[in-house]
């Protein structure tokens, strides 16, 4: 039986980057003894390399996709009653049922929204990118544009701000800021630095307030514009690729590939530029 290799990348990254999956569910599948080397049960910390024999969930990963493959990233307007999931018991409909092909590996959603939330959604094929926009210790900003049922007073945004204890420990919202409306239907933009379950809603809640709209406009330097309408996606521009990779200081040499146009999982039009 070959040895794990001590050469290569850490496994969880190799695999990261050829679209099995993010850094942190492939940590949990490593950790869970679903992932062998050269025969080999691996552990966290292994390293490998694309020549190395590498079993997921006991299939192989094909040498080719292991190889350092291009780098995408779309953005996508996901509309309400959507879930953020490859498959779904009662067949409700997924966001990934509207993207594009990939050459090679899958989709991975940067972050989630439940199914009554709309707005940005980022995807990559890149593992590695995925996990560093979501880890809290990159500091992401998420901009939300909310509509709240009942009276919002001063004191309660000021509550928000400066905390509040929720069931799963403290939260805050970076910055509310009144966008529109009146009496019991009002607009808010806000900024939170986490993406913990329903968070944007739970600390509303906490204040005596209730949701009833909820839109992502924002997910570190991309912005969601008006040329991608909801349902449809686009591909990051040269600009806002860069800003992306600068926001989680990742510099590695990993090329960009385009999509092929007409590459639609449905038939819902890409956005283009006017």
């Amino acid at each position: 039986m070959s040895p794990v290799p001590e050469a290569g990348e850490r496994l969880q990254k190799l695999l990261a980057n050829a679209g099995l999956g993010s850094r942190r569910q492939l940590e949990r599948l490593i950790a869970d003894g679903r992932v062998k080397v050269n025969g080999r049960v691996a552990r966290l910390g292994d390293r490998a390399t694309a020549d190395d024999r590498i079993e997921v969930n006991g299939r192989t990963v094909a040498g080719r996709r292991l190889a350092q493959s291009p780098r995408y990233v779309i953005l996508y307007n996901k509309p309400e009653g959507e879930l953020v999931t490859r498959t779904d018991p009662e067949g409700r409909r997924t966001v990934f049922e509207r993207l594009p092909r990939l050459p090679t590996g899958r989709w991975i959603a940067v972050g989630r929204l439940d199914v009554n939330s709309a707005g940005l959604l980022l995807l990559t094929n890149d593992g590695e990118l995925a996990n560093r926009l979501m880890h809290p210790s990159a500091s992401i900003e998420r901009e939300y544009a909310v509509r709240v049922n009942g009276e919002v007073t001063a004191a309660m945004v000021r509550q928000l701000v400066e905390g509040v204890e929720l069931e799963d420990g403290p939260a805050r919202f970076e910055d509310v800021v009144e966008s529109g409306g009146q009496g019991s239907n009002r607009w808010f933009h806000l900024v939170i630095m986490e993406g913990r379950r329903r968070e944007v809603r739970r600390l509303w809640e906490a204040v005596g307030a209730t949701v009833s709209r909820l839109k992502r406009v924002r997910y570190g330097p991309i912005i969601l514009d008006s040329r991608v309408r909801s349902g449809q996606w686009r591909e990051l521009e040269g600009e806002e690729r860069q800003a992306l990779l600068k926001a989680v200081n990742l510099r590695d040499g990993r090329p960009w590939g385009r999509l092929v146009r007409g590459s639609r999982a449905t038939k819902s039009p890409v956005a283009r530029r006017r």
